[in-house]
């Protein structure tokens, strides 16, 4: 497994961007985000919910994503899919030097409402409640759903917290999920106009 910060792709100019590239004997992953947007997602995990749930992440946390993944199982590759782009987002946020850090929001999605808080303080640590009542989502088991999420919490090193207060449609309820992730992460990455780091131990 390796960093790519160039990604082979001339970078985009005055831009925060970061790559990740995870090669393994399961998969081969490669990630690139730009976190001044457009809210864009570019490529395939192969999973057509997490595709989707990929495309809504980017464009409610204007964050442009290309990704390149490909792997033996469908497990594998959405779990380094989660890896790479936490690692990628990571890059592109270098000494979090001016970030806003903390992000939280309430997104409603027909019949559910969900809420997740992000602090990007450099601890990894979740605790994700979706209340799915099924097996699977369209193509996509539930389990690796929660596991995207947790993994990306974990590449990431971000706290993450993110609970479904209600809903009767489990797609529903992790898009709800997903939108307010988004959102919360577009406030914490975003810039105050400061120019120190947001810890009162001077680092991140």
């Amino acid at each position: 497994m390796s960093a790519d910060r160039g990604f082979g792709i001339r970078p985009w100019a005055d831009k925060r961007e970061g790559a990740c590239e995870r090669r393994t004997s399961e998969v081969q992953i490669r990630a690139r985000v730009c976190l001044e947007g457009p809210g864009e997602f570019t490529g395939s995990t192969g999973s057509a919910f997490i595709d989707h749930m990929m495309r809504t992440l980017a464009k409610h946390s204007s964050i442009r994503v290309d990704l390149e993944a490909s792997g033996d199982l469908k497990h594998h590759v959405i779990e380094d899919t989660a890896l790479a782009l936490g690692e990628a987002i990571q890059a592109a946020l270098g000494d979090k030097r001016g970030i806003r850090r903390f992000g939280y929001a309430y997104v409603p999605m027909d019949d559910a409402l969900a809420r997740a808080v992000v602090d990007l303080g450099g601890r990894a640590y979740s605790r994700i409640r979706l209340r799915t009542e099924g097996e699977t989502i369209e193509d996509t088991k539930v389990e690796d759903i929660l596991h995207f999420l947790e993994s990306l919490a974990s590449s990431l090193r971000c706290n993450l917290h993110i609970k479904v207060l209600y809903g009767s449609n489990d797609h529903h309820k992790v898009e709800a999920a997903v939108k307010a992730l988004a959102v919360a992460l577009r406030d914490a990455v975003s810039l105050t106009g400061r120019t120190e780091i947001p810890s009162a131990k001077g680092a991140i």
